[in-house]
């Protein structure tokens, strides 16, 4: 198989002539995801499955529990004792339904947990019913998904493919289950670059959390981009959790087959569910819903951000969209000694929302504690089911010292390549080159055309009321009891004074010579912070003076002339 693409797309057609008509296009996934991990499991079993039977028949009857044995001989995190494997249940068509019970019942119960997940009951009784499933088996039986022959890399972007299909024909939410590749290798060279001190040396182990973990593929990728990049020897510990049953399974898999302790992966939301309570991270990495209501949650949010120590104490965004809940999320697990985030945002955490609201303070807290690291603003059309602009934002507790006090904005918006043909919404690309570019601009910590450098307070003011006086009919000012002009709600005014210039002397500058009776009620001051990216690198382009367009005319004109009077000769 020449790559991933050539892969999913034989699993897509040939599973769609097996499943049309029995199951709509978008339930399709119910059974293809499931049967994808089965067969990638029964690939890294196959040699030893002999071995295993032999096994379990010498000691289920002499200890309690033989797994420890087993997994100790054969080398791998899982193992089943059934005698059947896809290859094996085509022996006996007659008994497929009994014999595919038999060999899922055989896996052991870390992998009994994530088949239970995918739910596979009722699609297997209704392939079975109208004579699908040894179709199905057979199919699945004659693919090499084997890590050899498919590494981790490339399954991942299977996945994703297949992932892809099923939630454009389900109209899924935008980037619910994956990230594109390219948008990934940025993030996590972000994230990583600058840490060579951290990670360089024998011995070192450091912890990697996603809780929006999806099938993985973040983690995985971040692992090897260290790997690669700063030291091979590093070993992370990797955690995730995830909301999606169906890719929460695809995810425990992978980690199964990676080494990894699959037990580090866990189901559930991790606003309302979160299966990591005080518990701290070095490294946290990932790609959140965008603009998805929490209003499922919440009453749990809502409770917790009543607690001063809970971890939405300083405010909850609007209900519409959570994205900046799941950033104050892993702000709590930050390790006590430094702990840095990559994160992908759309650009509604940057600006939505006034002083004194939700989204205002959260960007508040984490620009005052001197959190915000940098952002880089990505081009439009780099997802699969959206074509928004995207922005990643690094937050580390542990600023370097050239940093602190300071905030990078890197605009990324012209670092792409058309695509040859389109995946989706996907029209956009970012090359290794592109990636390079960003990366360095941001390790150098320099500015040029596409990167600035900002003081913290830059991006905060202070919303302050005007007011002016309350009159009468005949225009005599109201006055209270103790003989000041009472306000009149109908005037009232803001101004949004920057935290880099003093108040007063702005008030009396930009206010005072047009509004003489006004004055500032400071009892109202809020401090609000946004950040308005686009602002920060809009270029003027002068209009054409009346003359350029003139002679502009003037020549189209003489032109046209030119072209009737060689027409007519």
């Amino acid at each position: 198989m020449s790559n991933h693409q050539d892969l999913s797309n034989l699993i897509w057609t040939t599973c769609d002539d097996i499943l049309r008509g029995l199951f709509k296009p978008h339930e399709y996934g119910d059974v293809v995801l499931p049967f994808v991990v089965l067969r990638r499991l029964d690939c890294v079993l196959e040699p030893q499955k002999d071995k295993v039977l032999e096994l379990w028949s010498q000691y289920k009857d002499k200890v309690k529990d033989p797994t420890p044995i087993i997994l100790n001989q054969i080398g791998t995190t899982f193992f089943n004792t059934s005698k059947f494997d896809l290859r094996r249940l085509k022996q006996d068509p007659q008994n497929i339904y009994l014999n595919f019970n038999n060999y899922l019942n055989g896996y052991d119960e870390g992998v009994r947990e994530i088949i239970e997940n995918f739910q596979l009951e009722k699609p297997i009784e209704k392939l079975h019913k109208n004579n699908r499933l040894f179709k199905l088996v057979e199919m699945f039986s004659e693919v090499d998904l084997h890590p050899n022959k498919v590494d981790n890399r490339q399954m991942g972007m299977v996945y994703e493919e297949l992932l892809r299909k099923f939630s454009e024909m389900s109209n899924e939410t935008s980037g619910d289950h994956y990230t594109p590749r390219d948008i990934v290798r940025l993030l996590v060279s972000l994230l990583f670059t600058g840490e060579e001190d951290n990670l360089k040396g024998e011995g070192i182990v450091r912890s990697m959390f996603d809780p929006c973990s999806g099938t993985g593929g973040i983690l995985t990728q971040g692992k090897e981009w260290v790997r690669e990049n700063i030291n091979s020897k590093v070993d992370f510990i990797l955690f995730g959790q995830e909301l999606n049953p169906q890719t929460y399974s695809i995810c425990k898999s992978d980690m199964m087959l990676l080494g990894e302790n699959p037990n580090n992966i866990k189901l559930g939301s991790s606003l309302s569910n979160d299966k990591f309570q005080g518990k701290k991270f070095d490294y946290q990495i990932t790609n959140p819903p965008f603009g998805v209501s929490w209003k499922s949650e919440q009453e749990f949010v809502e409770n917790e951000s009543s607690n001063p120590l809970g971890r939405f104490s300083v405010g909850t965004p609007r209900v519409s969209d959570g994205s900046l809940l799941f950033l104050q999320h892993m702000i709590s697990k930050m390790e006590d000694k430094g702990g840095r985030i990559g994160i992908v945002f759309n650009g509604s955490p940057l600006f939505t929302g006034d002083s004194g609201s939700g989204e205002s303070e959260i960007r508040k807290w984490i620009i005052e504690n001197d959190w915000l690291e940098c952002i880089v603003g990505l081009p439009d059309q780099m997802f699969f089911n959206t074509g928004i602009s995207t922005y990643i934002w690094i937050v580390s507790n542990r600023k370097p010292k050239k940093r602190q006090g300071k905030v990078q904005l890197i605009n990324g918006s012209d670092f792409f390549q058309i695509m040859k043909k389109s995946l989706g919404s996907k029209r956009k690309f970012m090359t290794e080159d592109h990636m390079n570019q960003i990366t360095k601009t941001y390790k150098d910590f320099i500015e040029n055309d596409y990167s600035k450098i900002f003081d913290n307070e830059y991006f905060g003011y202070t919303k302050v009321v005007i007011e002016q006086p309350l009159t009468d009919e005949k225009g005599t000012v109201v006055k209270d009891k103790q003989g000041n002009p009472k306000p009149d709600g109908s005037m009232r005014d803001f101004e949004r004074i920057p935290l880099t210039e003093d108040v007063k002397e702005y008030y009396n500058r930009e206010v005072k010579p047009h509004l003489p009776n006004s004055w500032m009620d400071r009892d109202k001051d809020k401090i609000g912070y946004e950040i308005n990216f686009t602002k920060y690198f809009y270029q003027y382009k002068p209009l054409r003076s009346v003359e350029e367009i003139t002679h502009q005319l003037w020549d189209l004109e003489n032109k046209s002339e030119g072209l009737m009077k060689k027409l007519l000769n």
